[in-house]
Order: structure tokens, then sequence, then C-alpha cells
């Protein structure tokens, strides 16, 4: 299994990763992007299973990037995860075709929720 985490925080993808390993994906390929246009890339190049998209970060943010993704792609899941829990930023995301978001401050009590929902656990 491949998983995409892309946030430009170092440590707030370490910590989702560290999750994720205790959750139960301790043999998946999980790959990291540092911003929005990596993360892009990084989709098209290895065709995740998951996708894990913070919002605000720089050269592509994760509204940019959420978008570019569906707009070739509606199958994949997309879980927003970001500290930028205002209602206008959470309805657009999931307009935009997120199948779920996550306060990153409540992550992970949030986590194991949103991956049973999507069949992963």
């Amino acid at each position: 299994m491949k998983l995409l985490v892309v946030d430009d925080s170092r440590m707030a993808r370490r910590l989702l990763i560290g999750l994720l390993r205790e959750t139960g994906f301790q043999d998946a390929d999980i790959l990291q992007g540092e911003h929005g246009e990596e993360g892009v890339m990084l989709w098209r190049e290895h065709h995740p299973d998951l996708i894990f998209l913070d919002l605000t970060m720089p050269v592509m943010d994760g509204f940019k990037a959420l978008q570019a993704i569906r707009a070739h792609d509606l199958k994949t899941p997309i879980l927003v995860v970001s500290a930028d829990v205002q209602s206008r930023a959470v309805s657009r995301v999931m307009a935009d075709g997120a199948d779920g978001f996550i306060d990153k401050s409540a992550l992970q009590n949030e986590l194991e929720g949103h991956l049973r929902r999507l069949g992963f656990l």
C-alpha cells in the first residue's frame, strides 16, 4: 500500500506517519511532499492509495493541490489534515472533493475513525 503525506511541516509529517505506523500501516510505503506542487507530482508518479493533505503550504497550497488531483482522479481518497478549521475552509475542501477533514489538534483522536470509514482499517 502507498500513502502520500503532504505538509510543509516536517514535524507534522513525522507525527502523522508515526500515528499511521501505530494504526496498522507498518509495511506501507509512505511518500512525503513538502508543498502542494510536490504532492501533485508525487501523486502523478506513484498513484498512492490514500492522500493526506495540509492546506497552508508554500509554492502551491492544499486547496489548489486538491483541485489539481481531483481534476484527474475522483477515486483516490484524500483526507485534509489542517489547523485551518474555519468553517469556510472545511466547506471549500469538502466541496472540492476531499473525503474528510481532520483538525490537526485532534489528529490522534480522529485519524482512526476516518481510516475505518474509508475502509482502510
